[in-house]
């Protein structure tokens, strides 16, 4: 028996939120002692490298878990983006522009709305994004295509960021 076993369901979503923002704290924290040591341009490089790896690792353990099997187009993308830590404590939204094309959108990102409350400029996460998103959509269906619309440094919207995830039709 563990502790987790006597938790309520709503005990278990809120640990949920919890473990999500811990994760993403360690994110950030790694990511400041890389810049403070090596500079910003070495921490990102280095960020965009971690996330090239993690993207996998976590794409594939969603599918695991949630039997969402390899090729499985963008219904298959939908699915495990709304089942990654991210959507935990993001809000977020998908677009539907036809059968083979949707936009994805970070409606409200953890990380930008922080360095808004402290008075900081967005953080230019758009490298680190092309990385992240790529990997994770092409671990669900290496056919699909990754396309930036928006993402820091480019102009805020009406959200953080915004993605393009297409398929060619069959």
């Amino acid at each position: 028996m563990t502790a987790f076993d006597d938790l309520s369901r709503e005990d278990l979503l809120k640990l949920i939120q919890v473990y999500a923002k811990n994760w993403l704290a360690h994110d950030g924290c790694w990511f400041l002692a890389a810049e403070e040591k090596l500079g910003l341009d070495m921490a990102i490089g280095l960020d965009a490298e971690a996330w090239n790896r993690f993207a996998v690792v976590e794409a594939k353990r969603i599918m695991k878990e949630f039997n969402i099997p390899s090729d499985s187009e963008l219904k298959g993308l939908e699915r495990a983006l709304a089942l990654w830590l991210y959507a935990a404590i993001n809000k977020q939204s998908i677009e539907w522009i036809d059968d083979h094309t949707m936009i994805f959108r970070m409606v409200e990102c953890r990380v930008q709305n922080t360095r808004m409350e402290k008075e900081l400029p967005p953080f230019p996460c758009k490298s680190v994004g092309m990385v992240e998103f790529c990997q994770f959509a092409r671990t669900i269906d290496d056919r699909i295509k990754t396309e930036c619309v928006n993402c820091p440094p480019d102009p805020v919207h009406s959200s953080f960021c915004q993605w393009r995830f297409s398929i060619d039709g069959e």
